[in-house]
Parts: C-alpha cells; sequence; structure tokens
C-alpha cells in the first residue's frame, strides 16, 4: 500500500490524538494565555534534536514505494524548542505535534510532502503560513501570536484552530483553494467583522466581534 493510499483512508474523527472541545472556555484556557504574555523576549537557542526525534517518534508504516517503513508520528511538546530545521529530513512525518514550545517558524514543515495532521499550539507565531500541503486535512495553531489568515491554501484542510491569536480581519482565505474547510475557530481573537469568511463547505464557525459583542 501506497502512500497516497494511506492517506485517502485517512479519518480525522478516528486519529488518537486528543481533540480539542468547541463549545467553552475554560480556566485554564486563561490562565496559558496569561502564563503566555509573560513570557521573556528572547528564549536561549533550543533547537530540535536527534535524541529528542527518538524519544517522539512513533507510528510505524509503510513508505510510498511499499518497500520500506517509517515513523510517520511525531510528538515534541513542552521542550521549548526554537527550532525544528531538523525535521526536513523527516519527509515521511504525516502527524506532528510541536505545541506548547517558543517556535516562531515552521517552515521546516514545507518539506513534509505527506503531512496530514498539525498541531502548533501554544508558540510564537506570527503566521500560520506554509506551503500548500496536498494532505493537510487537520491544522491548529491556537493561542500564538498570529496576526492574519494569509497563506492558507491546503485544498483537503478540513479543520483550522486559530482561537486565541491577534487577528482582526479574515484575509487570504481562497474559497477556490479552501474547498474541504468546513469547521473554523476564531474565538479569543480581535475580529472586527465576518468579512473575508466566504468558504463552501463550512459548516461549523466559532467568533467573536469585538465591538458588537456577537459570538457565533
Amino acid at each position: 500500500m501506497s502512500d497516497e493510499d494511506d492517506l485517502e483512508d485517512f479519518d480525522p474523527d478516528q486519529d488518537d490524538f486528543e481533540k480539542e472541545e468547541d463549545e467553552k472556555e475554560t480556566e485554564e484556557e486563561e490562565d496559558y494565555r496569561k502564563e503566555g504574555e509573560e513570557f521573556p523576549e528572547e528564549w536561549l537557542p533550543n533547537p530540535l534534536t536527534e535524541d529528542m526525534m527518538k524519544e517522539g517518534l512513533s507510528l510505524l508504516c509503510k513508505t510510498g514505494s511499499g518497500l520500506g517503513h517509517a515513523y510517520v508520528k511525531l510528538e515534541v511538546k513542552e521542550r521549548d524548542l526554537t527550532d525544528i530545521y531538523l525535521l526536513r529530513s523527516y519527509i515521511h512525518l504525516r502527524y506532528v505535534d510541536v505545541s506548547e514550545n517558543h517556535l516562531t517558524d515552521l517552515s521546516p514543515l514545507n518539506h513534509l510532502t505527506h503531512l496530514l495532521w498539525l498541531k502548533a499550539d501554544g508558540n510564537r507565531l506570527r503566521s500560520a503560513q506554509l506551503n500548500e500541503r496536498p494532505y493537510l486535512q487537520t491544522a491548529s495553531f491556537a493561542y500564538n501570536q498570529i496576526t492574519d489568515t494569509e497563506g492558507i491554501s491546503h485544498p483537503r484542510l478540513g479543520s483550522l484552530n486559530l482561537k486565541g491569536n491577534s487577528i482582526r480581519m479574515v484575509t487570504g482565505l481562497d474559497p477556490q483553494k479552501l474547498i474541504s474547510l468546513h469547521t473554523v475557530e476564531l474565538r479569543g481573537n480581535q475580529l472586527e467583522s465576518t468579512l473575508g469568511i466566504n468558504l463552501p463547505k463550512l459548516k461549523n464557525l466559532y467568533l467573536e466581534i469585538k465591538d458588537a459583542g456577537l459570538q457565533t
């Protein structure tokens, strides 16, 4: 079985990662944001290492040729990471959790052609931009410092979480590219209107309008 066959059969509702509740703002989340605001401006460099990779890798699967195997799941959360450059070499990864670190750049993920699931919550990201990932279905960038919605153009993306950022206007969400996006979480931002949200498959939208106090 090829990578492509495995990816076609992927069901995001059956993965073994914990899913964030959609219904409520908890005290824990509020404390999390307060802690984030107290982070120092600069952190000592702490790049992802081979030893961390060995600890965080799991889920052995066949590669595209069907003749080899590779680990496709990585969890390296809460490691104080400032750099994930090493991921450029792990092209078979499909599930990546780099949440609760100090990352400002996710560009190494542009080398992960088969990426299906991404969680990058609680970092210091200012953008959710990545090169178009053909198989990416779930992406979470909650509680970062993201200011816009540019650079999100993954054709199979179904669920996008941008909760707890600093977004004022929704721009760049192209309805001709985001043809599978059905759930968008935008609560905890600084939204001034719903302009820019025009997605053909959208079923679940969670947001607050700053001035009007509107919650959906």
